[in-house]
């Protein structure tokens, strides 16, 4: 029999802490094999161990005081035994790896371009005029568009959805046997998440490639993969066949978790009725909005070169109030959001707050970030991070601060004593945690959340959004909620507005909105989110390729 392509047995993976010889279990006797030409999903809460059994596989814990057990085969090669050479020929060459987070991943000083072609050069051997051309074309294969002229672009001026394409890219520059993707389409909105599922699809069927896809969301794993891996604490719980698994669970933590998925059609989450502070007739609010845009417009580049980011929008947010944002990674959802709140100046038009033109940021206004790795200093306590914004507020009470940041890491789902720990010592999705916890430290009347879940499993998402519908009942505060994931969206939201090339192309009540869409680029967000029923996953594929087309 031909061996499998990955082949783990019993794998124990020990992290150390403190400087005692002191080790947490992260990875508790894992087995699992996966064979060629197919795919292995693994799913769980953030923490469960997923990301940590998929650096395994490449022997990334070398050299880091982590102790491992058990046996790790890939393409044959024994990774714990394997020496330094062997392993970099195995990274790259037979199997490679997507990244959770693209920011830090890619060298800001350098072109896109650039980065792709010199991996393609270390383990291929070319020219570099033929490592160029590889680059280019992975590129444009991975949906990146004008792939000649970008692929001269540095990594701040991509978009976060177009980082992680670029990502994508350079791991199938070498075209390897074996993709170990760590939640490939965090950042990508539905339509450029499905044209990556598609291609990952067809490199399977073209060329045999194994997939091990890691990822908190359950829709992606529906469509994308023949088996599932279930994880929690550091251990399987449950293992088989995708549509088994997803249309019977055995296990009570599976059904939780299935329970938890976001979906279109289903209900929203009710935050009660309006808060006092913003009373209401049958004519509509009678204080201002929390919030207002006047024709914003802001644009970026020179010249030939200046693209309009925004191009004339006009909104407004109640207290209260939650409005969500969606449409394609580039659309100008996030430069919007950051005019909101005063970390961009509009190049033309007008925000007001509380009814009072504004430029610059003033108080009262929060944001949460889309990637928290770099919104957290590496060097400073998640507790310091997070008391930031009370001590600016001018609180010089040390045990009432203190006492209010473990307040907040309680209410996004960490412990008290995770206050002394760094960023580093977190998961993707507690360190998101971490940054929603320190927007609402100095309790804010508006809150601007980009992408604020896209980075937590499908469990904590609903804690999260349950946190924020909770503070609006207790508080009024208003929401401007950036995300791509539509159902998500419809879950939180009062009201949407569909954002494309700068402009808002549809906006009104979320119900209305996604049961009747009257633009078409809105028809097409909806058909691209992902169905929770494998057997669906080939006739949208083909429904896909139609509209895409």
């Amino acid at each position: 029999m031909t061996p499998s392509l990955v082949e783990v047995t019993d794998l124990v993976v020990d992290f150390p802490v403190g400087g005692a010889g002191e080790y947490v279990r992260a990875v508790d006797e894992v087995s699992f094999t996966l064979e060629a030409g197919r795919a292995l999903g693994i799913v769980g809460e953030s923490g469960s161990g997923k990301s940590t059994v998929a650096t395994a596989l490449l022997g990334l814990h070398r050299g880091t005081g982590t102790r491992l057990g058990g046996t790790v085969r890939v393409g044959g090669t024994d990774v714990a035994a394997a020496s330094a050479a062997e392993l970099r020929r195995l990274r790259g060459g037979t199997a490679a790896m997507v990244f959770q987070d693209p920011l830090s991943s890619l060298d800001p000083y350098y072109a896109i371009g650039d980065q792709i072609a010199e991996v393609h050069r270390i383990h291929a051997d070319v020219s570099r005029r033929a490592a160029r051309a590889r680059a280019v074309e992975v590129l444009d294969r991975v949906g990146i568009p004008d792939a000649v002229r970008r692929s001269r672009a540095r990594p701040h001026e991509f978009s976060g959805g177009m980082r992680q394409r670029a990502l994508i890219a350079m791991a199938l520059a070498c075209e390897p046997r074996l993709l170990i993707a760590d939640e490939p389409t965090t950042a990508l909105d539905v339509t450029v998440q499905a044209q990556i599922l598609d291609l990952l699809h067809g490199l399977r069927e073209e060329r045999g490639l194994g997939l091990l896809l890691v990822t908190h969301d359950v829709g992606v794993a529906a469509e994308s993969v023949d088996e599932v891996l279930v994880m929690r604490g550091g251990r399987a719980v449950e293992r088989g066949e995708v549509a088994s698994v997803l249309a019977a669970p055995t296990q009570a933590y599976t059904r939780e978790l299935l329970a938890a998925v976001p979906r279109l059609d289903g209900p929203r989450r009710s935050r009660g009725p309006a808060p006092e502070a913003a009373p209401r007739t049958p004519a509509g609010p009678l204080v201002p909005p929390v919030v207002e845009a006047f024709s914003l417009r802001r644009e970026f580049g020179r010249g030939r070169r200046k693209v309009a980011a925004v191009a004339g929008v006009s909104l407004a947010v109640h207290a209260g109030e939650t409005l969500g944002i969606v449409g394609e990674s580039g659309s100008g959802k996030s430069t919007l959001g950051r005019m909101l709140v005063g970390l961009l100046e509009p190049g033309s038009g007008q925000v007001r707050r509380d009814g009072v033109p504004v430029t610059g940021i003033a108080g009262g206004v929060q944001m949460v970030f889309q990637d928290p790795v770099s919104s957290l200093n590496p060097r400073r306590s998640v507790g310091e991070s997070i008391a930031d914004p009370l001590r600016a507020a001018g609180e010089r009470d040390e045990a009432a601060v203190r006492g209010r940041v473990e307040e907040l890491l309680l209410r996004v789902g960490l412990e008290a004593e995770h206050y002394d720990r760094y960023p580093h010592e977190f998961s993707g999705g507690q360190r998101q945690r971490v940054g929603i916890a320190r927007a609402l430290a100095p309790r804010p009347r508006l809150i601007v959340c980009d992408e604020p879940v896209s980075a937590l499993d499908v469990t904590t998402q609903a804690q999260v959004t349950a946190l924020l519908a909770e503070l609006q009942r207790e508080l009024g505060i208003a929401l401007v909620f950036i995300a791509h994931d539509l159902a998500v969206v419809r879950q939180v939201s009062d009201r949407v507005a569909v954002m494309r090339a700068g402009e808002i192309v549809e906006e009104g009540p979320v119900d209305e909105v996604y049961d009747r869409p009257a633009h078409a680029y809105t028809r097409q967000l909806l058909a691209a989110v992902p169905a929770l029923d494998p057997a669906l996953a080939a006739g949208r594929r083909r429904s896909r390729q139609e509209v895409f087309a």
